[in-house]
């Protein structure tokens, strides 16, 4: 049985409203397609009727707004609308305990609140990230207690998202997409939903459990490249080399079917998928009886980068005879990454913590976050401009190079004399750092130059590591 309509396109309800659920919801929409959108947050769906969108991603405003403008997108917290959709895509939030297995509330409300409104005929695709396992034996059980037999009266798959926050909606219509289905007609309903749907390529896993995989697998490695971007880039430090050159000749030479791919080195990782989808991998491991290393091992390495960004920062200002107590620190940028205003789990925190605990008055900016949501999470609100956070700051910490701050013009901000420059995640080229330093800063980046303390690790940020995880790795 093919669960989809014989002729014409589906009509698409994406459970979840979140980040993932709008950027699909806003591409299908695009596409030509009938979107239901559904939410439990109230808030979420009237912000949306007043065209305002609470997602800071380049160009999802005006899709989601030209979809509902347009008629082929509405959203709703009316969860029996899904009962009018051909297809549900299940996009909701799938965060880890403490202990790395999967905090599923959110998973189990939105199955057992859609179970009652499924109708034969009817395509679910999960797309939350999941352990292996979860869409046959959690998923497949909660929307059967509908009556209907999943396979049989619906259709049931699991297809990964696998976007990066900034480059969504162009990985959306680029990137394949991986399928794994509960029998063979469920496998083709989903394959044929998004080369319909999108018109990209698609990539059919065997089992559902293969397709689970597939999205672990992604951030398993991309953590773990990290990590040794890392502690080369620590390395570099030791030696004065710039690992920025070092990185881009050690990925000259072929291996595989391309070539060596070290990625780049940063104050950190965040965002909520890499700093949980590992500890998914190890907690999934232990449960059959395997000890894995390099899931906690990444995610050790990188939860440590906060501290040692701290610590560089603190390092520059004792090699000018400034104390910490003393000292004024501008954090520009507090998001995970550039170019984006998500918060979660962010490595900026870690910094500005460790910094703090050092004495440091630390102030900071970032135009793309909300600034109740960073007040809540750093304590303080931010600064309302670049000139009004770096102002008498003896260190200007760049932790997330948004566009708003590539044009900034550092030679005429009004920082103290001899200002630290600590480049976080900027990548400044040698041309910029040559202009940066003859306007009288003292630039350090992570690997980039000789550290101004023999163990700049000494001072070490709070891990990101779940503790109860940190504890059973101890035992």
């Amino acid at each position: 049985m093919r669960f989809l309509p014989g002729s014409g396109r589906p009509t698409v309800a994406v459970v979840g409203f979140g980040y993932v659920g709008s950027c699909v919801a806003g591409t299908l929409a695009d596409r030509g397609l009938d979107v239901i959108g559904i939410d439990s947050d109230q808030r979420l769906v009237e912000e949306l009727d007043r065209r305002e969108c609470r997602f800071n991603e380049e160009g999802l405003a005006r899709l989601l707004f030209a979809g509902l403008d347009a008629g082929r997108l509405r959203v709703t917290t009316d969860l029996a609308e899904a009962a009018r959709a051909d297809v549900v895509l299940i996009t909701v939030g799938t965060p880890v305990r403490d202990d790395g297995s999967l905090a599923d509330a959110q998973l189990r409300g939105a199955a057992r609140d859609l179970a009652p409104h499924l109708r034969a005929g009817q395509l679910v695709v999960l797309k939350s990230t999941v352990p292996p396992g979860t869409t046959r034996d959690l998923l497949r059980p909660l929307l059967e207690a509908g009556g209907l037999v999943a396979g049989e009266d619906f259709g049931l798959a699991f297809s990964p998202e696998r976007l990066a926050e900034g480059t969504a909606l162009r990985e959306l219509r680029t990137f394949p997409i991986v399928t794994g289905g509960l029998t063979a007609d469920c496998a083709e309903s989903a394959a044929g939903l998004w080369r319909e749907a999108l018109g990209v390529e698609v990539l059919p896993m065997d089992t559902l459990e293969a397709a689970e995989i597939v999205k672990l697998a992604d951030n398993w490695w991309i953590d773990l490249n990290i990590a040794l971007s890392n502690e080369l880039a620590k390395l570099c430090g030791v030696y004065g080399a710039d690992v920025l050159d070092v990185i881009a000749a050690a990925n000259t030479i072929p291996k595989g079917t391309g070539n060596v791919n070290i990625l780049l080195p940063s104050v950190g990782v965040g965002g909520s998928c890499l700093t949980k989808d590992p500890w998914m991998v190890w907690r999934t491991a232990r449960e059959h009886g395997l000890r894995f290393q390099t899931a906690p091992a990444g995610r050790q390495v990188n939860a440590g980068m906060p501290g040692y960004t701290a610590s560089l920062v603190l390092a520059e200002l004792a090699a000018q005879g400034k104390d910490p107590a003393e000292s004024v620190v501008a954090v520009l940028g507090l998001a995970f990454k550039n170019d984006t205003g998500d918060l979660r789990a962010t490595p900026v925190a870690g910094v500005v913590e460790a910094l703090r605990a050092a004495g440091v008055t630390v102030r900071l900016h970032d135009p793309l976050v909300d600034a109740g949501a960073a007040a809540g999470l750093f304590g303080q609100l931010p600064e309302p401009s670049v000139e009004e956070a770096v102002r008498g700051a003896d260190a200007v910490a760049v932790l997330a190079l948004h566009r708003d701050f590539r044009g900034i013009d550092f030679a005429a901000l009004p920082v103290a004399s001899g200002c630290v420059l600590l480049d976080g995640r900027a990548y400044y080229p040698k041309e910029k750092i040559a202009e940066l330093r003859a306007a009288g800063y003292v630039y350090r980046g992570i690997g980039r130059g000789p550290a101004a303390a023999k163990d700049p690790a000494a001072v070490r940020a709070v891990p990101s590591v779940p503790r109860s995880v940190r504890l059973l790795e101890a035992g």
